[in-house]
């Protein structure tokens, strides 16, 4: 099946966010607004990936008329936006919480626990908000993080200490902790600080998109992803039809199917919306 033909057939695209779908500022080009409207007029779904909380992405599905479940906190939350309900939700295990917190206080790391609706600080980690890549969270100043160690989504360690954060990824690789997912990056705004994510195992954006699939009766050959960053590899995985901005990393670009000439500030991911629109009108 050529390109042309695998575009004609898709009947989802999948975007990540932040890099991806929004420029720089947090902003979605109308061209492309109009695009989205356009394929799902055409009966194209159109749904979101992002690391984001749930809670931080509500008003752009509203801004884009989305109504399928929105894949967030990378793969650890599958939620609808229309009425709320979850089709996926996956909590870090306790004693990894309390492992990770641990870890924190020896190693002098920052550390913040991300719950549904909004994500967990104490006094020590103040600086959280001005440093995450998390946009549109809402923070929330805790004494303690006793009370919240429960229905944990995501923990996130993030410091320039880089020999201390590589300590304790080390300790959250296998077997040292099974039945838990780490993601191991540098800032998109502050390349100096590292970012350790951990999460439940299986909780990633690509196995995120094989249950959103599932949720629609949707084959992956019938759909399409879009990505840019680190985060985003586990979605070009899959066998759905990969598109990557051209402000992607190199490790995208060299797994996708289509790397647009233009960048997320440009509406890079519009030339593929066009694509797929033409594909289905011929």
């Amino acid at each position: 099946m050529n390109n042309t033909e695998r575009l004609k057939n898709i009947k989802i695209i999948v975007s990540d966010l932040d890099g991806t779908l929004l420029s720089d500022s947090g902003v979605i080009g109308i061209e492309t607004k109009q695009l989205i409207s356009q394929l799902q007029d055409c009966g194209v779904i159109f749904a979101l990936a992002t690391g984001r909380l749930h809670s931080a992405v509500t008003g752009i599905a509203k801004e884009l008329s989305i109504k399928s479940p929105i894949i967030s906190l990378d793969g650890s939350m599958i939620r609808s936006t229309l009425d709320g309900s979850r089709i996926y939700e996956s909590f870090v295990k306790k004693k990894h919480v309390r492992r990770a917190l641990k870890f924190a206080e020896e190693q002098l790391l920052n550390i913040v626990l991300c719950h549904d609706e909004a994500i967990y600080y104490t006094d020590r980690n103040s600086n959280m908000p001005i440093l995450s890549d998390k946009y549109g969270a809402k923070y929330k100043e805790v004494t303690s993080y006793d009370n919240y160690i429960d229905r944990t989504l995501e923990v996130v360690l993030f410091s320039d200490a880089a020999n201390s954060m590589r300590y304790v990824r080390d300790r959250f690789l296998f077997p040292f902790s099974i039945g838990s997912n780490i993601s191991f990056y540098k800032s998109h705004r502050h390349p100096n600080i590292s970012f350790l994510e951990i999460r439940r195992s299986g909780s990633t954006k690509g196995k995120g998109l094989e249950r959103l699939l599932k949720h629609h009766k949707i084959k992956p050959n019938q759909a399409a992803v879009l990505g840019d960053w680190y985060n985003d590899i586990s979605l070009f995985e899959t066998n759905a039809f990969k598109v990557a901005v051209a402000n992607a990393i190199p490790e995208i670009k060299r797994m996708a199917d289509m790397v647009t000439s233009k960048s997320n500030n440009e509406e890079g991911a519009a030339k593929f919306f066009k694509k797929v629109l033409k594909a289905k009108k011929d």
